[in-house]
């Protein structure tokens, strides 16, 4: 957990600049609003992290508490358990983890690093931790392998020798083999890393050693020295045993298999290459792809499992990644989506020496997780219940809302659950270890992503899981390109020409709004019942605004220019509104104009129960030029309105008319009062502002405050543009883009008397602007009358492109955009519910009181350096904070917290903010991440009650809070991973097996491995470092006074059990030195009387 930086904190303090004097406004309205929230109400810390691990590198699990760990190429370790019980840890060094092994049923996991060091993991606490760290210096770690319930760690070097750890203390053994004795003289070159290590089943004492250059050794622990040494001339991927210790089977990098007798080192019993071509006449079969990893697993029953990856013959192209299950005569090779990382079989035994009784294959890919079960024909998969498949396709935008009307969730399930697809598994997912926390936070959450292949997904994030409800597929409005040459040469983007760029969702009347990168817009209506669409309706739109007469453009007035009329044609499937700025005919024959970059769909459209569609905008080419992308989006469902933007201009169109009402380019909105001397295509030499603009002195006048960002301009993967107007391209200044919109009702102009419907619009250089909005009455005039839309000017002007707008009424509390409540759009033409329609009337959610008595209304705008509140009708600044000097703020919201509402600012430079409202006063600033990635600018995203997200990489979901309530509660919410489970009972040996011997054979490895026995590992080899969770690992491994009495308990039993064996051995050399003075005094007495010849 990162500090504050007070000295931030206190920049702020200072920075925030005391109120525009104003006579009608003094101190004492200011104060009329107390400020709730306290920099005590604030804390930052990460809660879960959702998704499948990005660039998985290996995986374990334990049998007995069911718990499956993956460790990632960035030394991530993720733990999953029953639906819902997930953790993620991260090792310090970031290096990449190349094995997991489980301490079965303790409650601990070993990882071993690619940077050459093992850590111990304690899992017996909620946030698992550290206990030791032991760094090789001198060796390269190549494969590790703990016995199941035994605490001696056996870990394999490149250099071919292997060292024994005590993972109890983590402390290295004397003990070591050294590869040159393992081998002596089978080999006379160097036999390559070890690849494997595994004990004999049935012996503890034998030890099995795979070298890479296809040796193996049976190697005797007790004496020593090589048993037996098996050379086979094809090097060696993995070893696995049979179940009773007599039998072995290689896997090779020809592809082939080696079964091999224990006692007959000459040649294997089989060699089998399982997809190479047998030749006739007896010739070996022609070499396969390597396989990399073998399983070979018993049954009681049938015959016995043998499970590969890999192996397929090379003339198979373009096959994809198979894993082979050999059960008896059949053989199924099952097709994956994506490369094999691991795999491993999930057996009813944690007992390696019994049968194995495998049910289950768990299958790591580089993508995904993929588990299979065994026991039904066909090996069909299961349904994977975790949140994994996030980045089916690239996610490129994101939000998120907590505290959503309750009714959402349900709805969107009912709608989801018809998707699911059919043939999974029966049986229950097999990863069931853990216990869910026992979270109070109640409150429904939903996560809505955008996808490259134009979906849109819903996700039910309350109680901090995860579980996907609904996917909606905006590609299905298109027709799509039957092949590559057909591909339409209008598009704007060369991939995922139907990728989400920007989400409006309007959770209590559930009506959504899509933007994508082809300069598109889909609205959405969400419906229960199914219904065939004949003709999809389509508006085509020519926003692009030439500036040619800039310093007096069209439209009188002083602070309204007249709106262009749009063009009303009949029917909506042609209307394309032409400005007065831009005309067709110029366009030469060979030059696109009128053209969108995506063809709707001509034939009837079948929509499913959910999401379907109402409207599909486009905005076509003009002139030869292409439209420029969609950079801000806002629908509002009490209005019928949908508002978008790019660099040239806005549109505002009807969506229950079907009508384009308002097509202007940004300088058209400033009617006269354009601050800006724009002058196209040369040079800019004066940057005076012309005209009377309120608050000019506050405006972004000269070019040190001024600042580009249209968001839309960068989508690659680097913040490579220049944050200093200084070098910012003339191109761009002259193109002001619209960043932001909000809905809302409210005083338009300084001298409004009564709230009035109006639309707040926010540019990138850092200029609000008002659009009033003259509704039709409700009802059936809706439909029949325009809505009347004229621009009012500008408002007040900000450092920066403006990011986020909202308001506040009279006591503080944020006024949301009118809604409308949502209803059933596809009711029966004569039923009950269309009556309801008919009569429903939109809701207003301003306050009575405000509107009756006419009290002030604050407006809150937030740009990329600074935030600003207005006072309104006044339109006097209040109050102002510099956020940033240095960097920019990429994500701003107005959030509603437990105790109050503040601004949460994420900014570039990685610090968190949040400012008090209406003050601005700063209440936290924290450092939490730096920018590395554009996915993350494009994905972050705050919300209510202290929660907030981005994606940490292509595959994951991070959610942080910044409220100290949940920071505090977080304990009780997350999941338990460790439960106390019994251990199973170990196999019987059998009467003849315990009389005859046979059996599984014990060790005493510490009286082997010991200081003892084997003395101390020179200090050089590998260094000790105790980890940070030692401490909390003593609290967390049983939780209360009742665990630490027992374990106290156990501790005092396992001191007196030694003390006890110290006394019994302590008596036994008492007795044994008795007997030896015994005889030596006899023999004196025998031979007292002897002479020396006598002898």
């Amino acid at each position: 957990m990162k500090k504050f930086n007070i000295r931030k904190v206190l920049d702020g303090l200072t920075a925030v600049s005391s109120p525009s004097p104003s006579p009608q406004l003094g101190a004492k309205e200011n104060e009329l609003i107390p400020e709730t929230l306290q920099s005590e109400h604030f804390q930052l810390c990460k809660t879960v992290r959702h998704g499948f691990p990005y660039q998985p590198s290996s995986m374990a699990f334990d049998p007995v508490q069911k718990i499956l760990a993956i460790g990632t190429q960035s030394g991530a370790l993720r733990l999953f358990g029953r639906p819902g019980v997930e953790c993620y840890c991260q090792h310090e060094s970031g290096a990449a983890v190349i094995q997991l092994q489980f301490l079965i049923n303790e409650g601990a996991l070993v990882s071993a690093l690619a940077d050459d060091s093992i850590h111990l993991w304690n899992l017996r606490q909620k946030r698992p931790a550290v206990l030791h760290s032991l760094k090789f210096n001198k060796e390269r770690i190549t494969f590790c392998h703990l016995p199941f319930q035994s605490k001696w760690l056996y870990i394999g070097s490149e250099r071919g020798n292997i060292h024994i750890v005590n993972v109890e203390s983590f402390t290295l053994s004397g003990y070591t083999i050294m590869w040159n004795k393992a081998i002596e003289l089978s080999s006379k070159a160097h036999p390559g890393p070890v690849v494997h290590i595994s004990d004999n089943p049935m012996d503890e004492g034998k030890l099995i050693i795979g070298f890479e250059s296809g040796i193996v050794v049976l190697w005797d622990l007790k004496s020593k020295r090589a048993d037996y040494r098996y050379t086979y001339d094809e090097a060696i991927h993995s070893v696995a045993w049979h179940h009773e210790g007599k039998q072995f089977i290689c896997s090779h990098s020809d592809g082939t298999l080696t079964i091999w007798n224990l006692k007959s080192p000459a040649k294997p019993i089989q060699t089998i290459t399982p997809h190479g071509k047998q030749p006739k006449d007896g010739k070996k079969p022609e070499p396969c792809k390597p396989i990399l990893k073998v399983e070979y697993k018993t049954t009681r029953a049938g015959d016995p499992f043998m499970i590969f990856s890999g192996g397929l013959s090379y003339d198979t192209v373009g096959r994809r990644p198979c894993l082979t299950v050999m059960h008896g005569k059949s053989t199924a090779v099952l097709e994956m989506d994506y490369p094999i990382v691991d795999f491993l079989t999930l057996c009813e035994t944690p007992y390696p020496n019994d049968f194995q009784e495998p049910y289950a294959v768990v299958v790591l890919l580089e993508k995904d997780l993929v588990v299979i079960d065994l026991a039904q024909n066909g090996y069909p998969i299961f349904e994977n219940p975790y949140p994994m498949m996030i980045h089916e396709s690239p996610v490129t935008c994101c939000e998120y809302l907590a505290d959503c009307p309750v009714d959402l969730i349900p709805a969107l399930y009912s709608v989801g659950s018809r998707q699911k697809r059919q043939g999974y598994s029966k049986k229950e997912w097999p990863v069931s270890g853990g216990n869910w926390g026992l979270g109070t936070q109640s409150y429904p959450e939903i996560i809505i992503t955008g996808h490259a292949d134009g979906s849109v997904k819903f996700w039910d994030a309350s109680a901090i899981m995860l579980q996907v409800l609904y996917k909606l597929k905006t590609a299905k409005v298109f027709e799509k390109a039957r092949c590559k040459e057909e591909k339409p040469s209008t598009e704007i983007v060369d991939e995922d020409p139907f990728a989400i760029q920007l989400m409006s969702w309007c959770p209590e009347s559930r009506m959504l709004c899509v933007a994508g990168v082809s300069a598109h817009v889909i609205i959405y209506r969400f419906s229960k019942q199914e219904i065939t669409t004949e003709v999809v309706q389509l508006l085509e739109l020519r926003l692009q605004h030439e500036l040619n007469d800039l310093e007096s453009p069209e439209g009188g007035g002083d602070q309204t220019p007249a709106p262009p009329t749009p063009s009303t044609s009949p029917s909506p499937q042609t209307a394309g509104p032409q400005t007065h700025t831009s005309s067709s005919s110029n366009s030469s024959d060979g030059m696109r104009d009128n053209v969108p970059c995506l063809k709707v769909r001509s034939s009837p459209l079948k929509q499913s129960p959910g999401y379907q569609v109402e409207l599909v905008v486009q905005l076509v080419w003009v002139s030869g030029e292409p439209p420029q992308q969609i950079s801000s989006l806002a629908i509002n469902s009490c209005y019928g309105l949908v508002v978008f933007g790019n660099s040239n201009g806005l549109a505002v169109v009807d969506y229950l008319q079907k009508t384009v009402l308002l097509n202007l380019g940004t300088v058209e909105l400033y009617g006269s009062n354009d601050p800006y001397q724009r002058q196209p295509r040369s040079p800019r030499k004066s940057r005076q502002p012309s005209g009377g603009l309120c608050d000019i002195n506050e405006g972004s006048a000269t070019s040190e405050d001024r600042c580009k960002s249209p968001t839309s301009d960068n989508r690659d993967n680097s913040f490579s543009r220049s944050r200093s107007s200084s070098v910012t391209s003339i191109d761009k200044e002259t193109r002001e883009a619209i960043t932001s919109f909000y809905f809302c009702e409210t005083y338009t102009r300084k001298a409004d008397g009564g709230l009035t419907p109006s639309l707040w619009v926010g540019t990138s250089l850092g200029t609000v602007l008002a659009i009033s909005l003259n509704m039709p009455p409700a009802g059936e005039q809706r439909l029949l009358q325009p809505v009347i839309v004229s621009p009012c000017g500008t408002l007040f002007r900000l450092k920066g492109s403006v990011v986020r707008m909202a308001f506040l009424d009279s006591t503080g509390s944020i006024l949301p955009s009118p809604f409308e409540p949502w209803y059933e759009p596809n009711a029966p033409a004569n039923g009950e519910e269309r009556d309801k329609v008919r009569k429903r009337r939109p809701v207003s959610v301003s306050p009575s009181t405000s509107q009756e008595l006419n009290e002030n209304q604050y407006a809150v705008v937030c740009s990329e350096k600074q935030a600003k509140v207005v006072i309104l009708p006044s339109q006097t600044c209040v109050f102002k904070h510099n956020i940033t000097e240095t960097s920019f703020v990429l994500r701003a919201d107005v959030v509603q917290m437990n105790a109050g509402i503040c601004v949460a600012c994420f900014c570039a430079n990685g610090h968190i903010m949040t400012l008090s409202l209406p003050g601005l006063r700063p209440l936290l600033d924290v450092n939490y991440l730096p920018l590395t990635d554009m996915r993350i600018a494009r994905t972050f995203c705050f919300t209510n009650l202290g929660q907030a997200l981005y994606l940490t990489s292509p595959t994951e979901i991070q959610r942080i809070t910044y409220s100290q309530e949940v920071c505090e509660n977080l304990q009780e919410m997350l999941g338990e991973l460790f439960t106390p489970v019994e251990t199973p009972e170990a196999p019987n040996r059998g009467f003849f097996k315990g009389l005859f011997g046979g059996g599984a054979q014990s060790l005493d490895r510490m009286e082997l491995f010991g200081e003892t026995g084997a003395g101390k590992a020179p200090r050089s080899l590998a260094q000790h470092i105790p980890g940070p969770g030692g401490i909390e690992g003593m609290k967390g491994a049983a939780s209360g006074i009742v665990g630490d009495l027992a374990r106290a308990r156990i501790a005092l039993d396992e001191r007196g059990q030694k003390l006890s064996e110290v006394e019994e051995r302590t008596a036994a050399m008492m007795a044994s030195a008795d007997s030896f003075s015994k005889h030596a005094h006899e023999m004196m007495l025998k031979c007292k009387d002897k002479k020396w010849y006598q002898f």
